[in-house]
């Protein structure tokens, strides 16, 4: 058995490094910046595949009433923003700076927390939390090749992903299961990102895309879609067997190997203070990660 989650944990790790990998090519070597249209794309597919493999029962999925997806739409709004602003920021910053600043996206549950849910919070977990924004605070005063509209997209996307997280956890009304949850959001978010696409100039700018036709282009968007919905169904397998906390571990190594490898696969520019507070922040992930199993034994 231990053997088993092991794998599975490799398995989620691998999806999730060469996930991110094929986002950053479409985004930033390729250029496609139209977030409505490629995030659209994907959750389409997402949708497509996840309806197809409950239907085949390849996968399991109740009947989603209407009530309980009404009730579910505050989290696939916050679900859009996430990866509309997520696409935007990743296809501006390097996979090491974009990973320091989600990081903050703690910080932000926290305080959501604090503040709705009058949550009492361990010391440890608020150094962990300090070494998070510490470091987002700072990165943009020492990253070389600074954008602050990519900066801008990132802040909203730790909110948007900090608010989902507590979102996620406190609500429990109907008991959704984490792919049925999943399968509203994509369902929904195809609906919006299609309705935003011309408005957004999305659309027309994506007839003009220089490579529309390339071969690198569809097979890029191809794998992206099938790989995201590979790491949902590798995330939803890892946690079934797995404590909240033993998973965390597993998103902190998947995390630290993308981050490791990228600068061979991608151009990256990062001086020592840049480092620093990559490091930092990782080291305050790892502490926060720590503070949660702590809190539970």
């Amino acid at each position: 058995m231990q053997w088993r989650r092991y794998v599975t944990g490799l398995a989620f790790s691998f999806v999730f490094v060469v996930s991110y990998f094929t986002n950053k090519f479409v985004l930033s070597v390729l250029k496609f910046t139209y977030p409505t249209l490629f995030q659209g794309w994907q959750t389409f597919i997402g949708a497509a595949l996840l309806l197809l493999s409950g239907k085949l029962g390849w996968v399991e999925m109740s009947r989603i009433t209407r009530s309980a997806a009404l009730s579910w739409l505050p989290g696939s709004l916050l679900f859009v923003g996430n990866i509309y602003a997520g696409s935007r920021a990743l296809s501006q910053i390097d996979i090491p700076l974009f990973f320091t600043l989600q990081n903050s996206s703690h910080v932000v549950s926290q305080i959501i927390r604090k503040v709705v849910h009058r949550e009492k919070t361990q010391w440890l977990k608020l150094i962990s939390i300090g070494l998070m924004l510490l470091s987002a605070i700072n990165l943009p005063l020492y990253d070389l090749q600074v954008d602050f509209s990519g900066y801008l997209w990132a802040v909203g996307h730790l909110v948007c992903v900090g608010a989902y997280r507590v979102f996620q956890v406190q609500y429990k009304s109907n008991n959704l299961s984490d792919l049925e949850q999943h399968c509203i959001n994509y369902l929904f978010s195809v609906l919006l990102l299609a309705v935003a696409a011309h408005p957004t100039g999305d659309l027309m700018g994506a007839l003009e895309f220089p490579s529309l036709q390339s071969h690198q282009f569809h097979c890029g968007c191809c794998a992206s879609a099938l790989l995201g919905f590979l790491l949902l169904l590798a995330t939803v397998k890892l946690k079934s067997g797995l404590s909240l906390e033993h998973f965390a571990v597993w998103i902190f190594l998947s995390k630290v190997t993308a981050m490791s490898l990228s600068p061979f696969i991608f151009y990256t520019e990062i001086n020592a203070p840049s480092l620093i507070c990559v490091v930092i922040s990782h080291v305050g992930e790892a502490l926060l990660v720590y503070s949660e199993r702590e809190s539970q034994s």
